[in-house]
């Protein structure tokens, strides 16, 4: 794997304002690895110790709830950090981080991490803005499973997986998830999920074939949404 200085992954993560000598630093404590599609990268209650930065493929994070259910809070693509918000709480992570698909990682020691907090503000500002950013994501997130009905929520998350992810060339979703992960992220039942797919399919909405779905009228289903 590149360089920390040459990677231009790091300029969507509150790594971009560390400077060029604090990135060879970085280079030389981080280290690189390979995630195979559904590794786990961390569990819930686990130690971090550092923080994780996503080269390349999608992770789901994960909430494990009462009844013994994941439940998807959010999916983390490139470009995005991991582990920051225990790192700086000193606390256990309070969710799991399972591969969607084969990724790209690189882990940084906390000790690396939190001297550049003491040094450069910019870089510690960068990193208290994305955890304000997640905030507002999860007050939003609670917001909508409280007042919107699964058939929007449903809409919404196929809206934004294609808005994130993109599409395959046959314009079909470019990232598959499986109906239970997909029922997960929209708090509901996956028979639920698998019936308001067949009734959007009945619509127009979307098209499914085996576990590819493509949406075919967008502004409905934003209208849905």
């Amino acid at each position: 794997m590149s360089k920390c200085e040459q990677c231009i992954v790091r300029e969507f993560s509150s790594l971009k304002a560390l400077n060029k000598e604090e990135l060879v630093k970085l280079a030389e404590c981080k280290t690189s690895r390979l995630v195979k599609k559904g590794e786990v990268i961390f569990e819930e209650g686990e130690n971090v110790n550092g923080i994780f930065c996503v080269k390349d493929g999608v992770c789901k994070l994960t909430k494990l709830s009462q009844n013994g259910k994941d439940h998807i809070v959010k999916l983390v693509t490139k470009g995005e950090l991991l582990g920051q918000r225990s790192m700086i709480s000193e606390e256990p992570v309070n969710l799991s981080a399972v591969a969607l698909e084969d990724m790209q990682v690189c882990f940084i020691p906390k000790s690396e991490i939190m001297g550049f907090f003491d040094k450069n503000n910019q870089f510690s500002m960068n990193v208290m803005r994305t955890i304000c950013g997640d905030l507002k994501e999860s007050d939003d997130h609670v917001v909508n499973m409280a007042q919107k009905t699964v058939k929007q929520r449903l809409a919404e998350t196929l809206i934004y997986l294609q808005d994130t992810f993109g599409k395959n060339e046959d314009d079909s979703l470019k990232i598959q998830l499986t109906r239970d992960e997909l029922a997960s992220m929209i708090g509901t039942a996956t028979e639920s999920c698998i019936r308001l797919l067949s009734d959007f399919n009945k619509l127009g909405l979307i098209e499914l074939k085996a576990k590819k779905i493509t949406l075919k009228n967008i502004p409905q289903l934003k209208k849905m949404a």
